[in-house]
């Protein structure tokens, strides 16, 4: 591992003036940068720790019925928290469904949305990889890329994002809270991440020394909890990437769909938000023709990177069983396999 600094801030505005230095980077768990660091991939001149920031480990129900989420609550304390499992139930499932417990109670909110793809040829520096060294080329178009996207991808990089938990974050409009240079700003999650483009290696809108400091759910995702579910297929059932991943949120009165939010995990270099699905799905039966029509209208513009061309059908089959699952309702219970098609509706209570 190349020798770096390592400072601990007592401030944000402190941790951002380290952090906009030229070769910094920010320490919070490390669950993805260690690993990172220790494999040659990220090669940081300077970690600039923010575990110990005041402010950024508290879960708030605000008072217009949001909540606001620091961005070290650790995945595990979030998907655990009775209350807010209750209102987005969705994101619950999607945390729970992701890497191991262990993991799972280190890792943070905020490292989560920016954890980096798991591309074999990224993670090996004997590969060409425009990703981690622009300009090298793309080994993986004409590698094993089975796993690779079929949405948003380019001839320079045809990597995919491998959050579950931003799925369900983008189909609710989720909001980031950023720390910068110039103060605080905000934007929507769905335009955090970078489609690859001709610029693979610039994968978010930050700037250098931005610090995500939370995320933001508005009171109207509250709305879709008694209809949303995080579906997820994977090569095996625990401690594994989503092949393909599903967030299905609706709002059903009258027999008819009022509103619905679709979103698709494992699929591109970010989390993709269909709403060319939903507009599909409002005002329409929740049945199985409509979910499949919302399902062709939202892999309409897919096409194989690669030897992937099963994954355009698969995720349509994923998206409309997500759908039918949101429509028979939440459950009481987390299942104890989340976000599984093979799960059964047991496991942890979060009624």
């Amino acid at each position: 591992m190349k020798p770096f600094d390592y400072v601990k801030p007592a401030t944000l505005a402190d941790a951002v003036a380290a952090a906009a230095q030229p070769g910094a980077a920010y320490l919070a768990a490390g669950t993805n940068l260690i690993d990172l660091m220790k494999g040659g991939v990220s090669r940081p001149d300077r970690l600039v720790d923010v575990t110990h920031l005041p402010g950024l480990d508290r879960i708030e129900h605000l008072p217009d019925g949001g909540v606001r989420i620091g961005a070290l609550v650790s995945n595990a304390g979030l998907a655990h928290d009775t209350d807010f499992a209750k209102a987005y139930p969705a994101v619950a499932e999607a945390l729970l469904s992701g890497a191991s417990a262990q993991l799972r109670n280190a890792a943070t909110v905020g490292g989560n949305l920016l954890q980096r793809t798991r591309c074999a040829y990224f993670y090996d520096t004997a590969s060409r990889c425009n990703k981690r060294a622009a300009g090298s080329g793309c080994d993986a178009r004409e590698g094993e890329n089975r796993l690779h996207a079929v949405l948003g991808w380019s001839e320079q990089c045809i990597a995919t994002h491998p959050s579950d938990f931003c799925v369900p974050l983008v189909a609710l409009d989720a909001v980031v809270e950023i720390e910068g240079r110039n103060g605080r700003r905000e934007l929507p999650l769905e335009e955090l991440h970078r489609l690859p483009g001709e610029t693979p290696e610039r994968e978010t809108v930050l700037e250098p020394g931005d610090l995500i400091t939370a995320v933001r759910l508005p009171a109207a995702a509250r709305d879709f909890a008694a209809h949303a579910r995080y579906l997820k297929v994977r090569e095996r059932t625990s401690y594994a990437f989503a092949v393909v991943s599903a967030a299905a949120a609706l709002q059903i009165e009258n027999g008819k769909i009022k509103d619905a939010r679709v979103a698709l995990g494992g699929i591109a270099a970010k989390p993709w938000r269909s709403r060319v699905a939903e507009q599909v799905l409002k005002g329409a039966t929740p049945d199985a023709q409509n979910f499949r029509e919302a399902a062709q209208a939202a892999l309409a513009v897919a096409k194989p990177s690669g030897d992937n061309a099963f994954k355009i059908e698969l995720a349509r089959r994923v998206i409309v069983r997500a759908l039918t699952l949101a429509t028979a309702g939440t459950p009481a219970r987390i299942s104890a396999l989340p976000g599984s098609p093979f799960a059964a509706n047991s496991g942890a209570l979060h009624a």
